[in-house]
């Protein structure tokens, strides 16, 4: 397949550029501006703002992920460059804040993530009821708590909307294992217009 992923160049996007060529995807990463490093995957530029833009450079692709920040990237313009792009399916990388704890009280309800990260979960949070809210194929794979660089296992736990912990209450998944678990995402759709979550 032709993927498309805005924010290639980032730290999980670059794990899920290497998990797509494993598998023999074609890939194209989408940047606002060009890097000063040479990115290791064919660029279109283009500002995830603009979705006359966004839309022109994810045309004829088969599907995009996002793997960008939210503060900087809002759903309704992605929804309508796919739209304009007939680009049938969206999946993200989301975040742990908007997973519940218990009923009704998502991670972000605690107070106990840091005040700098906050716009960002918040951001997360309003992008995941954006997606609700479109018409189109989206995904959306929130991880653990503990999301680092790590190993390829390919050995985890995949959930719904709670927040999981492994049996001594950890919440940890790599980078490296979230891109193989979107990778299985995109080839063998499970989670149409669903969010799902990963964890060891």
């Amino acid at each position: 397949m032709k993927i498309a992923i805005i924010g290639a160049t980032g730290k999980v996007g670059g794990r899920l550029v290497e998990e797509l060529r494993r598998r023999g995807h074609r890939v194209t990463g989408i940047a606002r501006s060009q890097p000063a490093d040479d990115p290791g995957v064919p660029l279109r530029l283009a500002d995830a703002n603009d979705p006359a833009a966004l839309a022109d450079a994810i045309a004829g692709q088969d599907a995009v992920m996002l793997a960008g920040r939210f503060v900087s990237t809002k759903a309704d313009t992605i929804v309508e460059a796919l739209k304009r792009a007939d680009v049938r399916r969206l999946l993200v990388v989301g975040g742990a804040g908007t997973l519940f704890v218990s009923p009704g009280v998502q991670l972000i309800d605690l107070g106990v993530i840091p005040e700098a990260f906050l716009p960002e979960v918040t951001a997360g949070r309003d992008f995941l009821e954006g997606l609700k809210r479109s018409d189109i194929d989206w995904t959306f794979l929130s991880p653990a708590i503990n999301f680092a660089p790590g190993e390829r296992t390919g050995r985890y736990r995949l959930g719904g909307d709670d927040l999981m912990r492994d049996a001594s209450g950890d919440s940890r998944i790599s980078y490296e294992d979230l891109a193989m678990a979107l990778v299985d995402e995109l080839e063998q759709p499970r989670h149409s217009r669903r969010r799902f979550s990963i964890a060891y």
